[in-house]
């Protein structure tokens, strides 16, 4: 019988570097797949808002990091990070944000299986920034969506990122100039139509990893389709942050969600 995409299979402690918060390991079905990601939980039994972080890089490139979620968990938000497909003990391949993006949609309807989630959001960092926009406009009931340093189109990618090319081409099936359609089917466009949710986007203006470009192209489209955005754009930041302002960064982007979560 074929299990529905978000079914959890099962969940597993993590050992924590924080007391207040609980990891968890969950196994889940996506696609057919099993495929797994790290669970943060403050302790408590309150209810709480529920939280997507959409990783960047690929493979062992930009893994998930229990202390960067723990990190949000902390602020008071229940995180689930997917590691994607065929990471960490999942099933099947990461494809860049082609049919792993699946990934991400079913961690929504991980989340929502929890009792203690009430509304949820998504965030996307890097690469995530990509897979993040295919989720909030493929499930509806998104409070709200966060992109940082992210990725918005597929082929200025490709222009962009040299040392990635080769990763690119055989992962996505060739180049943009010869094969665009595979470009393009990964990138959102038209579908920003269907965003119901207030989108932040926060981007560094030294970012040579994600450029501002990518961010000012989103904002862009975003701005053609009439929805509600807003930027917080760092002239003096690279794709990371400094550590002070990584940490004061968070405390705001999570006052963001929670503010639109009464709204």
């Amino acid at each position: 019988m074929t299990q529905i995409d978000g079914t959890i299979v099962s969940i597993q402690p993590f050992p924590s570097p924080n007391p207040s918060v609980r990891l968890s390991t969950v196994t889940y079905i996506s696609s057919g797949l099993r495929v797994k990601g790290l669970l943060a939980e403050p302790d408590g039994n309150e209810p709480m808002d529920g939280f997507v972080y959409l990783r960047g890089g690929i493979n062992n490139v930009g893994k998930v990091r229990p202390g960067r979620i723990i990190q949000f968990a902390a602020e008071g938000m229940i995180v689930f990070a997917p590691y994607y497909r065929g990471n960490l003990g999942g099933e099947g391949f990461e494809d860049f944000a082609g049919d792993d993006r699946n990934d991400a949609i079913a961690a929504v309807k991980v989340l929502e299986q929890l009792k203690r989630v009430n509304k949820i959001h998504v965030f996307g960092f890097s690469r995530g920034g990509i897979m993040a926009l295919w989720t909030a406009v493929s499930v509806s009931g998104i409070c709200s969506l966060v992109i940082w340093a992210g990725v918005s189109d597929m082929v200025l990618t490709y222009e962009e990122r040299v040392d990635m090319r080769r990763m690119m081409k055989r992962v996505i099936g060739g180049t943009p100039s010869k094969y665009p359609e595979l470009y393009n089917k990964r990138t959102p466009d038209e579908e920003l139509k269907k965003l119901e949710c207030p989108i932040l986007i926060i981007h560094g203006e030294r970012d040579s990893n994600v450029s501002i470009e990518q961010a000012k192209l989103l904002q862009s489209r975003l701005k053609k389709y009439g929805k509600k955005m807003e930027t917080w754009y760092f002239a003096d930041f690279t794709h990371f942050f400094p550590p002070q302002e990584n940490r004061d960064t968070v405390k705001k982007l999570v006052n963001w969600m929670k503010a639109h979560s009464q709204s």
